[in-house]
């Protein structure tokens, strides 16, 4: 794969060094829904490509798109699926041979919770609505409600994921103050005690189910101090790293630390998008694919008399939390996804790989960054990845080219001109033309986008999406053009 620009093809590795299936375990394709989730009839369209690209499972992460009811309905989306449309996505997974897991935060970012004044009392920090107090009756109960409505529409499940990742402020609340004192422990002993509550709820109301947790907070908790929780009896360690050169050695260490702390069953959590930057609109696919070479190492560096990795998660963040932005949309990141399914299936990505991707996304080439448009595949959603190609590469690049560079726009059509519709008759032909020209093209380009847009994704989305990145300098584009025929119109003129 070529760097920067992404203006030459792949280049294939060579084979060596090949960690061969199975040893990755179950390959699970994240699906964060708490950012632009998917209408129902995509994920239908997308589930047998990600199938016959080498996935084996779906993470499901929910957040507000869940169909919560009672007392927590107010957690739902608008846009929220309903309970059949979930069933329908079980279903879609079932006849494929995807194991799906939902995943429910149950203490870190439960934003999309403690955000509504009725549980705004649970939170760690009052200005932080991140962190749910765990030593809290209430907490718990709450967090329990919620697991029990996941688990009515999930049938015959295996594993859930109870997130517990980022709990940031811990500790600092007046109830967690208080118990610490009292107790003589520390933040990690609430962290601790509560995860263990809500997984000892779900191993004994679910006796077939097994939780799964992030292991970010545990990364600097002593061995010691693990071992005496005796969490590895109830929870799964879901270990994360998405930076494309992580140190091989340094995770080693670390997931022998979680061993001899008695974790022997093990999960890794790669990225395919949404790990390069909170606003990132295009997918950089050299990144992904390096990192998930790294994991590879990781897997075959492995003790597997000591350790069962039961398989790696290709996250695919699509906020950074519920109040940011949106990372890359999904059919942007496929391609990315495509080469790092291929890459975990067979252990390398080479020629063979690179050919198997180009076809089942019908691309000719494959590129890093597919700055060229003329080559835009077609898979599903193939029309929204051309487009959001298109206008994070060219808009503003062409629009502000076109406003600021053009001598006669700066001697002739300058905002004093602008403001008192005042221009030269003769001059403007040199720049109407083409920016008619250019106001034509992605007035027609975003209007396509749009129109490819609501067919996947509910209103607010598109709406967001195209406020953030298409409204700013087209809006800059429409008044120009606003001005230049007012000016044509003006008594100046006659």
């Amino acid at each position: 794969m070529a760097d920067g620009l992404g203006d030459k093809p792949m280049e294939a590795d060579n084979g060596t060094n090949t960690l061969k299936p199975p040893q990755m375990g179950l390959k699970l394709v994240h699906l964060d829904l708490k950012g632009a989730p998917p209408k129902v009839s995509y994920l239908a369209e997308i589930f047998p490509l990600l199938s016959h690209l080498g996935a084996d499972g779906i993470l499901l992460e929910y957040e507000d798109m869940f169909p919560y009811e009672g007392k927590l309905q107010v957690l739902r989306s608008p846009n929220a699926y309903s309970p059949s449309e979930i069933r329908e996505i079980m279903n879609l997974a079932r006849v494929l041979h995807l194991e799906v897991i939902p995943l429910v935060q149950t203490i870190g970012h439960m934003e999309f919770v403690l955000k509504h004044k009725m549980f705004s009392h649970l939170r760690e920090m009052k200005e932080f609505p991140n962190s749910l107090i765990p030593c809290k009756k209430e907490s718990v109960d709450l967090v329990k409600s919620m697991i029990d409505q996941i688990m009515a529409v999930h049938k015959d499940l295996k594993w859930l994921h109870v997130g517990s990742d980022e709990v940031y402020h811990l500790g600092e609340s007046e109830e967690s103050k208080k118990l610490l004192a009292q107790t003589q422990n520390t933040a990690d002993s609430l962290f601790l005690s509560h995860v263990k509550a809500v997984a000892n709820y779900i191993v004994t109301s679910y006796p077939n189910v097994k939780p799964i947790i992030w292991d970010d907070m545990l990364r600097n908790i002593s061995e010691e101090k693990l071992k005496e929780s005796m969490l590895s009896q109830f929870v799964e360690l879901m270990i994360w790293e998405y930076n494309a050169n992580f140190k091989v050695d340094g995770m080693m260490l670390q997931i022998q630390k979680y061993q001899r702390s008695g974790f022997s069953h093990m999960w890794f959590a790669s990225a395919f998008k949404g790990a390069t930057g909170a606003a990132q609109s295009l997918t950089p696919i050299s990144y992904h694919l390096a990192n998930h070479l790294q994991w590879l190492k990781v897997a075959e560096a492995l003790s597997r008399d000591s350790i069962q990795l039961h398989g790696i998660a290709l996250t695919g963040w699509q906020r950074y939390d519920h109040f940011s932005v949106l990372c890359e949309l999904l059919p942007v990141g496929l391609p990315s996804l495509a080469v790092c399914l291929q890459t975990l299936k067979n252990g390398v990505f080479s020629e063979k790989e690179e050919d198997f991707v180009k076809k089942c996304l019908g691309f000719k080439t494959l590129r890093v960054n597919f700055i060229s448009t003329e080559d835009a595949g077609s898979f599903p959603g193939s029309d929204i990845f051309n487009r959001v190609t298109q206008i994070i590469t060219y808009l503003q690049e062409s629009v502000d080219k076109l406003l600021e560079e053009n001598i006669y726009i700066k001697g002739w059509f300058s905002n004093y001109h602008r403001k008192r519709k005042f221009v030269h008759p003769s001059i403007i032909q040199h720049f109407e033309g083409e920016v008619r020209r250019v106001h034509a093209h992605w007035k027609a380009g975003v209007g396509e986008l749009s129109a490819a847009l609501e067919k996947i994704y509910y209103p607010n989305t598109v709406e967001e999406w195209l406020e953030e990145h298409v409204h700013p300098t087209l809006t800059k584009l429409q008044l120009f053009v606003k001005d230049m025929d007012e000016a044509l119109a003006s008594e100046h003129l006659k």
